[in-house]
């Protein structure tokens, strides 16, 4: 049987394969847990607070609005 990568779920008790799909009995299986949803949003807002922290030190000056000038 040619290797198939299948979207499945883990219900609290087994694996559910997400679509139908016809699996031989005692077919061999290697199973990868994905990071949740949450799991990566918490990892984008940690990389965005270390970013802006690069991009705006503790030397960095404080604009106001009376510094902000219009073009002519």
């Amino acid at each position: 049987m040619p290797t198939v990568a299948l979207k499945a779920h883990y219900d609290g008790e087994r694996i559910v394969l997400d679509e139908p799909f016809d699996l031989p009995r005692h077919s061999p299986l290697m199973v990868t847990v994905l990071p949740g949803p949450e799991t990566e949003r918490a990892d984008w807002e940690a990389l965005a607070v270390e970013s802006l922290a690069r991009a705006y030190g503790p030397d960095e000056p404080e604009y106001t609005l009376t510094d902000i000038k219009r073009p002519l």
